[in-house]
Parts: C-alpha cells; sequence; structure tokens
C-alpha cells in the first residue's frame, strides 16, 4: 500500500516507489549527470543516493533498460544508452535484402530548408503551427544504389545551429549527431507501414516510374518522457529490398 507515502519533494503521492526512483534517475539523465556511453552509479550506490532498497532500485533499472534507456552489460555494470553506429544499425535500421543479409546505408544529403510547421507537423512534434522546422531530405544506397528517400523534419528551437554542412558531414548515425551535438538522446521509436506511389521527384531519386509502388514508414522518434524529437518519413524501393523488424534477435548487447 502506498496511501500516505509523500515524494521526494515532500508532496503526497500514491505512485509505487520504484517509479519515482526511475523518473529521479531519468531526470539525472536529462540533466547530464551521466553521460551516454557512461556507466551509471551501482544499485547499491543509487540504494544509499535514493534511501531505498537495492530492490526498489533493480525495479527501476529494470525499466529503464527495458526501454533501451540504458543497457546492462554482465561483469561491467549499466550505462547509458549511446548511438554507436552498431545499435542505430541493428535496433533502428529495418531494410534488408531480399535475399537475405543486411548491410549498412551510405547516406547523401539532397536538400535542407528551415520553413514553419504545418498543422500536422505540429501535433506529432508537440508544437504550435508555425513554430519554425528544419525541413531534411536525405537518400540512403544500399551497395552503391539508393533505396530509400527520407524527409526529416525537426523543431529548429532543439537544434538551433544545425545547418546542412553539419548534418551532410556528421561522423556517424542522425541520432548520434543528436546526442552528441545537441544532448538529445533518442530512447523508442513508433512507426506506421503502408504502400503508395512515391511522388514524381522522389521516384525518380530511386530509380522509378511513376506506377511503381513503394514502402511508405512514418517514424516518430521519441526523448525521455515521451517527448517527440523528429517526425520521418521515409519512401523505401522493395524491389530487392524489404522491411524486417526482429528486435529480440537483432538488438545488440
Amino acid at each position: 500500500m502506498n496511501a500516505g507515502r509523500t515524494s521526494a519533494g515532500g508532496a503526497p503521492t500514491s505512485q509505487p516507489l520504484y517509479k519515482e526512483v526511475k523518473s529521479r534517475i531519468t531526470k539525472s539523465l536529462i540533466a547530464g549527470e551521466w553521460k551516454p556511453g557512461a556507466a551509471i552509479p551501482s544499485e547499491s550506490q543509487l540504494s544509499a543516493q535514493f534511501h531505498v532498497s537495492v530492490g526498489t532500485i533493480r525495479k527501476a533499472i529494470d525499466e529503464l533498460v527495458a526501454e533501451k534507456i540504458v543497457i546492462r552489460q554482465q561483469g561491467r555494470g549499466t550505462f547509458v544508452t549511446l548511438h554507436s553506429e552498431d545499435r542505430q544499425f541493428y535496433y533502428f535500421f529495418h531494410i534488408v535484402g531480399r535475399k537475405g543479409g543486411k548491410e549498412p546505408p551510405s547516406h547523401e544529403l539532397l536538400s535542407m530548408q528551415t520553413i514553419k510547421a504545418d498543422a500536422a507537423t505540429a501535433a506529432e512534434l508537440a508544437l504550435k503551427p508555425g513554430e519554425r522546422i528544419h525541413r531534411i531530405h536525405n537518400v540512403l544506397k544500399l551497395a552503391g544504389k539508393p533505396v530509400i528517400f527520407d524527409e526529416l523534419r525537426v523543431a529548429a528551437a532543439r537544434f538551433p545551429d544545425l545547418g546542412a554542412a553539419k548534418f551532410g558531414a556528421r561522423d556517424g548515425t542522425i541520432y548520434g549527431l543528436y546526442q552528441a551535438n545537441y544532448g538529445i538522446n533518442v530512447v523508442r521509436i513508433s512507426e506506421r507501414l503502408s504502400a503508395a506511389l512515391a511522388p514524381p521527384r522522389i521516384a525518380g531519386v530511386l530509380g522509378l516510374t511513376a506506377a511503381d509502388p513503394v514502402l511508405v514508414i512514418k517514424r516518430v522518434a521519441y526523448t525521455y518522457h515521451d517527448e517527440p524529437v523528429e517526425l520521418r518519413t521515409s519512401w523505401v524501393n522493395t524491389h530487392d529490398h524489404e522491411y524486417l523488424s526482429d528486435l529480440w534477435k537483432n538488438e545488440p548487447h
């Protein structure tokens, strides 16, 4: 029973204690107390810091691990998720060859503009209509062939100095760029898939005709507390490729 319990701040709360601890750990991550790739304190150290049992700490950490916010490494400890090339490739990239196999893509920036958000984009990114956003067109190539046309939309206020030069010359993944340069950690994504005909410009980039269908993936990327940070629409040429989601098998350890 949690009735009558107060939070660390002294206010009454009915929230399980481990949930409050999880929230406090997350706030420390947002504040940058533990950097991406760094180890967080041990369960016994956190137990002493938060004045709760090790069991309560373990339950809080278990949820953070399940949400991919931190990663346990046997014999080493628990680490803040780092958007390395391996993590991006295995966890967020789902396009594979029809004959099997997965290869890392190369990328080419096509264009970048700063525009006003329309109502639909604003709703997805939790912005006000008319707020400034960066709209980025990017193509991903597999074996040197354009396979994926991406349109990304992010709030300009979150990425104030993001320009074509920085985006195009990034060393690593897009989420790695967000993490390293802006302290924004993508911890989960939500995707919707459909089939459609590509707009003429996109069809041309992907080497398709106007009658060729493509796979359309609409993705929202979230940081802590389910806060949306990126809206992405991807058009995929599925002539030689398909979408595969097999997270339990593919998640790196």
